[in-house]
Parts: C-alpha cells; sequence; structure tokens
C-alpha cells in the first residue's frame, strides 16, 4: 500500500474508519427473509452475529441473559460492580445521576476502589449458566491469572480477556506477564481475546490458540484513547488487516480458523454491515445497547477505560434511550438513524446486495466514499 509523506522524517498509511466507506450493491439481490446471519463460535451458535461489551453500563446478569435469549452472547464484565458489590444497583443509580463529567470520573474512580471478590465471580457466572444461556465472562489479562480459576470453576462457557490493547508478548519487568500461549493450552473452554489493530499482532494473537480475536480498542463512544495517548487505527483498516492476518494464519496453520470480531466504532446498523464486508465475523456492541431502556447504565455509558486511578482514558457519556433490547437488536424500529433493529438491517444490506450468508457478504464489493 502506498505511504503517505507526513514530512520528511516520517511516513504513513492511509488508513479508513467505518464512516469512510459505503458497500456496493451487486448484480443480484434477495429477499431478506432468505438471509442468514447465524454465526458459530466453537460449539455454540447464535442467530445473531454479536457479542455485548463487557461493561457495566451494558451487561448486567440479567441483561446477559436476555441478550442470551435473543441470540446474541453477553458477556460480562468481571472486574465490574457485579463483582464487586453485593448489589450494586444503588451504585449503577448514582453514577446514572451525577450531573457533570469532571465528577462522575471522580466518582467512578472511587466506586471501582472496592476490591473484586472471587465468590462473586462464581455466583454472577452460575446465575446466567442456571438460565440456559451461553456463558461469557472478561477479565483483563492483569487479571486473569488471579481470577481464572474461579471463572472456570463456575462453567463459563466462553472465555474473553480483554484489554485496550492486548499482545501475545507483554514485557514487564516487575511481574511475571500472562502467558497466552500456555494459559489457553491448558484451558478446556474457547477463548477470545484482544483488542489488536495490526496484521502483526493479530498474527501472533491467532498463534496462541485463540478461537478468536477482538479488533480495535473498544470502548468507542466512551473512549478517550486517541486524546489521551494518541493511539488509534481506524476500523474498517483495522478490520481489513486482520482479516488478512487470519487468511495467511489459516495457511500457515493447515486451515484452523479464528473468528475475527470488531471492537470499537459499531456505533449504528450500517457499521455493522461495513465491519462485515471488511472481513469481521462478527461484531462487539457497547454504545448500541446502552441506548436500551433495559440498559443497566439507564443511557449512561463508560467503560473500564474510565476508572483507571491514575490516567482515565474514558469517560462516562449520556447517550439517551431510544427502545428496548429486543427493539435495538431485531427491532421494530422507530428512529431511522440506524440505532434500532440492528440485525434487520444487516440482513436487508445483505439481502440488497444479493448475499446470502455472511461468509458471502464478506467478499462483498466496497467503495471509498466522502460524506
Amino acid at each position: 500500500m502506498t505511504e503517505i509523506e507526513i514530512g520528511r522524517g516520517k511516513r504513513g498509511r492511509r488508513a479508513y474508519s467505518f464512516d469512510d466507506i459505503a458497500v456496493v450493491p451487486s448484480r443480484r439481490t434477495r429477499d431478506p427473509k432468505e438471509v442468514s446471519i447465524a454465526w458459530q463460535i466453537d460449539a455454540y451458535r447464535f442467530e445473531l452475529p454479536f457479542l455485548a461489551a463487557p461493561m457495566d453500563s451494558v451487561v448486567s446478569p440479567a441483561q446477559a441473559i436476555a441478550i442470551g435469549q435473543l441470540g446474541g452472547l453477553g458477556v460480562l464484565n468481571l472486574e465490574g460492580l457485579w463483582t464487586r458489590y453485593e448489589d450494586p444497583q444503588p451504585l449503577l443509580d448514582e453514577i446514572a445521576e451525577i450531573a457533570d463529567g469532571a465528577s462522575a470520573t471522580r466518582r467512578l474512580q472511587e466506586i471501582y476502589a472496592a476490591p473484586i471478590q472471587a465468590d462473586l465471580i462464581g455466583r454472577r457466572i452460575r446465575e446466567v449458566r442456571e438460565s440456559g444461556v451461553v456463558t461469557a465472562a472478561a477479565l483483563s489479562p492483569q487479571r486473569t491469572a488471579e481470577f481464572s480459576k474461579a471463572v472456570v470453576d463456575a462453567g463459563v462457557d466462553v472465555f474473553v480477556i480483554r484489554g485496550t490493547t492486548v499482545s501475545a508478548e507483554h514485557v514487564s519487568g516487575a511481574a511475571e506477564p500472562l502467558n497466552l500461549k500456555q494459559f489457553i493450552y491448558e484451558l478446556d473452554v474457547p477463548v477470545i481475546v484482544g483488542g489488536c489493530a495490526t496484521y502483526t499482532a493479530a498474527l501472533h494473537l491467532m498463534r496462541t490458540g485463540a478461537a478468536g480475536v477482538l479488533v480495535g480498542f473498544g470502548g468507542g463512544a466512551a473512549h478517550t484513547t486517541r486524546n489521551v495517548l494518541g493511539i488509534q487505527v481506524p476500523m474498517a483498516t483495522a478490520v481489513a488487516d486482520v482479516a488478512a492476518a487470519r487468511r495467511d494464519y489459516m495457511d500457515e496453520s493447515g486451515g484452523r480458523y479464528v473468528h475475527v470480531i470488531a471492537d470499537g466504532g459499531v456505533g449504528y446498523s450500517g457499521d455493522i454491515a461495513k465491519a462485515v464486508a471488511c472481513g469481521a465475523d462478527a461484531v462487539m456492541i457497547g454504545a448500541a445497547l446502552a441506548r436500551a431502556t433495559d440498559a443497566p447504565g439507564k443511557g449512561f455509558h463508560w467503560g473500564m477505560e474510565a476508572v483507571h486511578e491514575e490516567l482515565p482514558r474514558g469517560k462516562r457519556v449520556n447517550l439517551g434511550t431510544v427502545g428496548s433490547t429486543e427493539e435495538i437488536l431485531t427491532g421494530p424500529s422507530h428512529t431511522p438513524d440506524g440505532t434500532m433493529n440492528l440485525f434487520g438491517a444487516l440482513r436487508r444490506a445483505m439481502a440488497t446486495t444479493g448475499y446470502s450468508e455472511l461468509k458471502e457478504f464478506q467478499r462483498v464489493e466496497v467503495t471509498v466514499s466522502h460524506r
């Protein structure tokens, strides 16, 4: 790819966000009812190709159950309020009522300073598991070694290791880093790991044995990593690069398929179609679900980056509400802006361009647009 000269001493590659691209219709169209958007990872099949982000504003145990019953996969945040407090509902109510952003950040730091309780990890996972839906839960790489036994003992089905940036080669002189390859090898459940945003980083994560990789830095609408650290990779380019890494890893490994999951920048239904068009198998959704009337955050949204005790890289944002979780996922929609019936829109986008399966839709033509 052609590099652009930024200055005499630095060159850079042009990268594209989902806003920069558009899906191109083909010569064929289909009936939306004949389109399948089902997704399967390991032994688990889902009617909707998405994971709900492990954020306290999006997923509670009750919400994880509801999302599972609607055909998706809700991922519990095992470092959030539900594993620090017996009853976090009063705190969720308080967070929604704080007037200004600066006060919200300070209060979030105080609330999340409470210790994580291993027994609550087990109880929350079992609560979801006993409902009969597929159970998924997330830890950061820093906490995985400490709490993974409690997670596995509770019977989690899918283990997610999620951080702003996760590498297969974390270097630390202060503590022994998590050996991802060994950890995944010794685990009996599929592991999804990320985020990553480049071909090389993704290829290294795939070589650890992960069942799926998260592409992007997560956080989306509540994320300030670009402002705080100066780090960002536009999502269309990131997903396409990681999809290329998967293709090459399949050749290298003799056909082993690793799922690519777009995590970040997926706020509207059109973004989901573009993510799949760039090579994603599924998406991880945060902000779009935080707009649900039954979401734990009541229309407010924040991630774990916002509660860091030294350098917050996120904020609590007020997204408002548009409808129930079911309406946001599968309709009917009462808004024209892509915030509701997310997967009805994906089905229609595939039908309009003539594709009947997600795998086929990854081959759709895209164009660079100027909005």
